[in-house]
């Protein structure tokens, strides 16, 4: 029970493998003599087909996700910023509960272990109560894994739901080797192979699965010729190992007649090399004889150049006092004109500082002046400037009042015009009404005098 308990639980470990293709591996290959064994089409067309590849898909994946989980729940705290707070607290939780479960599972081991050693020893009443606690704290484990199970499932489907998280965790899987167990990686693989065995079924028609057979017969059958044509091969190189080797035994013969004849070859070699290093010892002493009579002579010839070397070197070191006289001759001559130079030029040097002093004085002055003339001038800029402006504003002022007192005149001229022309309509009509008021009069008169009469 146990060691199914740990099977269960190791189920979720080590690196991520790549994602799978959709393409089948096959049909990227270039042409070969297996192209009867390649499915003419390379992408499933029905829905059924499509549905069973992305349910084994989904299957490879889920895999993938479970068999990190006990690499993200020994990195929680490196993966939480990465996965998230639910997610972290899940499998904090899922990491808790499979720690509880290997201890379980450990003392239980530990536990049987004991009782297979204490079996032969302890009475069976003792035995019996320990093998009823070992089966009560064993009835313990299954809702155990229950609730991993759930565990898993519940931290399976947030990863689903959040593929960030889940491809955060592949990276970092992948990033850190021995993230999977090497059962889990087998495990995958496994899935992976029948998912490339799967999708080239699937992918093979009916006609091209007999025509499949068909190829494995006609290479069964040609295998089988080759096997034959093989064996009387094999049979015939048998055949020509043996003539070989009798032939090859022939030429050891005739090797070992050629070494004795080389080794009474070698025996007279010996001879004759000591002869010929006889004569060679004879003629190095006649040779070494002549070389110390030449040695002789060429030792005399040495001692006539020690004195013609003696007498020239002599001579040149006459020649070399005199030169070594007129040497410091120039060289006094060389240092009266030095000290003359000195003293000329310390005095031109005095006299250019006092010139230099006197220049950089003229020079500050300068820019003094200077400093003063661009000062004055934009000075005169400026009072020219405004010059210009008062008198712009001036010219625009009388202008101006030119063009008031013309308006003013007419305004004025307008003016007086109106009251003249009032003063006479006023005029006009005072005199209409004196006119009429004299009418008026005299039609009364008249009508007076009318009623009088």
């Amino acid at each position: 029970m146990a060691l199914e308990v740990l099977a269960a639980g190791s189920l979720y470990q080590g690196p991520e493998v790549n994602r799978i293709r959709l393409m089948s591996d096959s049909s990227k290959k270039a042409a070969s003599p297996l192209k009867s064994l390649v499915p003419a089409n390379t992408k499933l067309t029905t829905i059924e087909t499509k549905r069973i590849m992305s349910v084994l898909d989904e299957t490879i994946h889920k895999a993938e996700l479970a068999s990190l989980l006990s690499f993200a729940a020994a990195h929680v705290e490196a993966l939480a910023g990465g996965l998230g707070e639910r997610l972290a607290g899940a499998l904090s939780e899922h990491a808790d509960l499979c720690r509880v479960l290997q201890d379980g599972v450990a003392s239980l081991e530990e536990e049987e272990r004991r009782l297979q050693e204490e079996e032969e020893f302890e009475e069976d009443s003792w035995l019996r109560d320990r093998l009823l606690s070992l089966e009560e704290r064993r009835s313990h484990l299954p809702p155990l894994m229950q609730q991993i199970r759930d565990s898993t499932k519940s931290i399976l489907r947030l990863l689903l739901t959040n593929p960030q998280a889940a491809g955060f965790l592949q990276a970092q899987a992948r990033a850190q080797a021995g993230s999977r167990s090497a059962g889990a990686q087998s495990f995958i693989d496994s899935l992976v192979e029948l998912r490339g065995f799967l999708f080239e079924k699937l992918l093979t028609s009916p006609m091209e699965a007999r025509d499949k057979a068909q190829f494995i017969q006609d290479i069964t059958k040609r295998n089988r010729r080759n096997q034959e044509l093989i064996d009387t091969l094999e049979s015939e190189l048998a055949a020509r190992l043996k003539d070989r080797a009798a032939e090859v035994e022939k030429e050891n013969f005739v090797i070992q007649e050629l070494k004795n004849h080389l080794h009474q070859v070698l025996k007279f070699s010996e001879s004759s090399l000591l002869r010929t290093r006889q004569e060679a010892e004879k003629q190095q002493k006649a040779d070494f004889r002549a070389s110390q009579a030449r040695v002789a002579k060429i030792q005399q010839d040495i001692l006539q150049l020690h004195s013609q070397l003696h007498n020239l070197v002599m001579e040149n070191r006459e020649a070399e006092q005199a030169l070594r006289k007129k040497k410091y001759k120039v060289e006094t001559e060389i240092e009266n004109w030095i000290q003359k130079y000195d003293t000329e030029m310390s005095e031109k040097q005095d006299e250019y500082e006092e010139l230099d002093s006197v220049h950089k004085e003229e020079r500050v002055q300068l820019e003094e002046l200077r400093q003063r003339h661009d000062v004055l001038v934009e000075e005169f800029a400026q009072i020219r400037l405004e010059r210009e402006v008062s008198s712009r504003k001036r010219m625009e002022a009388d202008q101006e009042m030119v063009r008031m007192v013309r308006a003013a005149t007419l305004i004025q001229a307008v003016w007086k015009g109106y009251l003249v022309r009032s003063m006479l309509r006023s005029k006009r009509k005072k005199r209409a009404k004196s006119r009429g008021k004299e009418g008026k009069g005299a039609k009364a008169k008249g009508k007076k005098a009318k009623g009088k009469a």
